[in-house]
């Protein structure tokens, strides 16, 4: 082996990385609990808004509590990719059932499921209670507290932040209000 050679070969290697490498990370997600909202913050501005829902129970990492828990987060699993809008979801299994919004009747998980993972002692519960950012057919409950614990969305933005998120994007659930938590946020 000719190691006179290895310098060039590392260089022309970490420049085709530069060159393959993907230039803009994931964003992060920021939900405020007050004002039934989520937003995408990237390289701390924020590039996207989005009216959801969380629990009618309030807030919590209990097991059986239907709480919504607060602190950070990361995306463990992506469910539902390519799935048509209103795609009903049981066991985080599709269905064949697709429902549009606002159909009557019952209220599944429909369109994606983003598995949320706690990574603080706050949220270390929220993978076993499956807590999920999910589309929802009842749109119209949607800005206000209305889940079983879970971040609900409409089924067109859901699908979005599902395509502009990865495994491993940081989400933060707080309890504070979208400016003074953006502030913070965008500080970390």
């Amino acid at each position: 082996m000719n190691f006179a050679k290895l310098p060039l070969v590392l260089g022309l290697l970490l420049s085709a990385s530069r060159v393959f490498a993907t230039p803009d990370a994931s964003p992060s997600i920021l939900v405020s609990v007050p004002d039934q909202k989520m937003v995408l913050v990237q390289n701390g501005t924020r590039i996207a808004e989005y009216p959801i829902s969380t629990s009618r129970y309030g807030v919590g990492d209990r097991f059986g509590s239907y709480t919504t828990p607060l602190g950070w987060m990361e995306i463990a699993q992506k469910i539902g990719q390519g799935s048509p809008l209103g795609t009903v979801f049981k066991g985080r299994q599709p269905t064949g059932e697709v429902l549009r919004p606002n159909a009557p009747g019952r209220d599944p998980i429909v369109t994606r499921i983003l598995w949320l993972r706690g990574i603080e002692s706050a949220t270390r519960n929220a993978y076993a209670r499956a807590i999920y950012i999910h589309g929802t057919p009842v749109e119209r409950l949607i800005g206000r507290p209305a889940s079983y614990g879970c971040i609900r969305m409409r089924s067109r933005d859901v699908a979005e932040v599902f395509s502009r998120v990865n495994i491993g994007t940081r989400v933060d659930i707080t309890n504070a209000p979208l400016q003074r938590a953006l502030s913070t946020f965008a500080a970390l």
